[in-house]
């Protein structure tokens, strides 16, 4: 994990980011146990606090659940609530406006169909 502490983003946003995108990648599967706020915290110089805020996102999504006395694990579900979150993101941050564009150019569905498949295939 590393975090920018002269990012405007607040680090708990930061910290539930990282541990959402090591979820996503399989850094940490479904049922395994995540490190702890205290681990976290001392590991990177944060406040335990600021660790546990941003957590208890990933908490409140139900992508990580909360076992007293155990610690906190990864949900069974949590990677593919991930890829729909980021699917809806791709598509609020990129294909609406992409598509926006298009249509301000005149462009027709198979002129962009195509430049999508050019782009597509040129960095593949």
């Amino acid at each position: 994990m590393r975090f920018n502490f002269e990012s405007p983003e607040p680090i708990y946003l930061q910290v539930a980011e990282q541990v959402e995108e090591a979820i996503f990648t399989g850094i940490y599967q479904a049922g395994e146990q995540v490190p702890s706020t205290t681990a976290v915290s001392k590991e990177f110089h944060i406040n335990p606090a600021t660790v546990l805020k941003g957590i208890n996102q990933l908490v409140a999504a139900g992508m990580i659940e909360k076992r007293r006395g155990v610690g906190m694990f990864v949900t069974a579900d949590a990677a593919e609530m991930i890829r729909a979150k980021r699917k809806e993101q791709f598509f609020d941050r990129y294909v609406s406006r992409f598509t926006s564009e298009a249509q301000k150019l005149k462009l027709s569905e198979a002129e962009v169909i195509t430049l999508i498949k050019r782009a597509y295939h040129d960095k593949s």
